[in-house]
């Protein structure tokens, strides 16, 4: 039996994927035997009333001030075999507190650090940004074990890091949750009643945010372009945050509004259904710490479209079907806009044969990436560090 010290983020920052992602590693560790207890900020100074822009440096205060005080003090009773598991490294501020303790760090992407760096012109950012990401790499560099989700953010972990690294495993993402391939039919008559859109001939769906890297942009462009190829008349659901200013506006010009529809707030069960339901996900994300979107409409039942770029390639393996990132080159877009519509037609003319083998070849790469598979990985790489002198 391993002791394990799991570092959170605080539940008031409003993340939703870390907090799944760490407790798969609480939940799992648990089930396999291990004590662990969790330390993470509270909303002492958060809680304060005052505006919501200034509730965010009173966060920063409970987070980089409050919390590694108790921490220090917590550390007084830690045994020396206690293992230090940050499940984020943009917790990286905290790190220096164990650096000379057993620990290990939890890398998903290093989208925003590198784009404080000036490593992504399509994401610039603000001063006081960049200074919030040096201050974590600085703290993350001071970490020597690591596990990242995929080669590439591997890869620009090693690009990134100020120090040495002793310890650097990849440990693919495990599903947080259970998804299935539900009755085609039947899951696009739930959400057809659920939301009053016709979508019981079927329908093309992109999940996610509105964050740069996610492409919601590129994802109307390209739909446009093949409604205008091909003439087909089949609606896109974009599931996930409200759409931002640019894509109203985008929405709003587009011949083919009252085919497009946002969908938001769904549960976990209807996104389920959203996936089985779907023609195909067209996920042409610009990039991606791993794309759980891919794994999980692939364990759904339904092909994938996505960018020919790692890790989304790494992920979608021989299942997926792959276009071109989306070129930075205005010049170039239009050729990339039609390259995309040329996939989702040819996703579309599959044989009935064509469909089942793609899906078959779907689920079978989507058992590469069970929580199960994640979580015995995990668990061997936490002993050999665990059993460091």
């Amino acid at each position: 039996m391993m002791k394990i010290v799991l570092f959170t983020h605080p539940s008031f920052t409003g993340h939703q994927s870390m907090p799944r992602y760490a407790n798969m590693l609480l939940n799992g560790m648990k089930e396999r035997g291990h004590e662990v207890a969790v330390w993470s900020p509270k909303a002492r100074f958060y809680k304060l009333p005052t505006t919501k822009s200034f509730k965010k440096w009173l966060g920063y205060l409970d987070q980089y001030f409050v919390f590694p005080l108790e921490v220090k003090i917590k550390l007084r009773n830690s045994s020396e075999d206690t293992l230090f598991v940050f499940a984020d490294q943009a917790l990286g501020p905290w790190v220096p507190l164990v650096k000379n303790r057993k620990h290990v760090v939890h890398c998903h992407d290093f989208l925003a650090l590198k784009s404080a760096l000036g490593m992504v012109p399509e994401n610039p950012t603000s001063f006081t940004g960049k200074l919030y990401q040096i201050y974590i790499r600085r703290g993350f560099s001071k970490g020597k074990n690591f596990i990242s989700i995929s080669k590439k953010t591997r890869q620009d972990l090693h690009q990134l890091h100020l120090g040495e690294i002793a310890n650097s495993k990849v440990c693919y993402n495990g599903l947080s949750r259970p998804f299935f391939s539900l009755p085609r039919e039947s899951s696009r008559d739930l959400l057809e009643a659920k939301f009053n859109i016709l979508l019981s001939q079927g329908y093309i769906m992109h999940i996610g945010g509105n964050q740069y890297y996610k492409n919601r942009q590129g994802v109307l462009e390209i739909y446009e372009t093949w409604r205008n190829l091909y003439h087909t008349n089949i609606p896109l659901v974009l599931i996930g945050e409200e759409p931002s200013e640019e894509l109203n506006l985008l929405h709003k010009k587009s011949p083919f509004k009252n085919d497009i529809h946002f969908i938001t707030n769904l549960s976990d069960e209807h996104v389920n259904n959203a996936y089985s339901g779907a023609i195909c996900l067209l996920f042409p994300s610009l990039d991606e710490g791993f794309g759980w979107p891919i794994i999980e409409a692939m364990a759904s039942g339904c092909p994938v479209i996505t960018t020919n770029k790692a890790p989304m390639n790494e992920v979608g393996g021989m299942a997926a079907f792959y276009i071109e990132k989306k070129p930075a080159d205005p010049a170039q877009w239009q050729q990339w806009k039609e390259e995309g519509a040329k996939t989702i037609e040819k996703v579309l003319k599959l044989s009935r044969p064509q469909q089942t083998e793609t899906i078959e070849r779907s689920f079978t790469q989507s058992q590469k990436f069970t929580t199960e598979y994640f979580l015995d990985a995990v668990e061997v790489i936490y002993k050999e560090i665990n059993q460091i002198v």
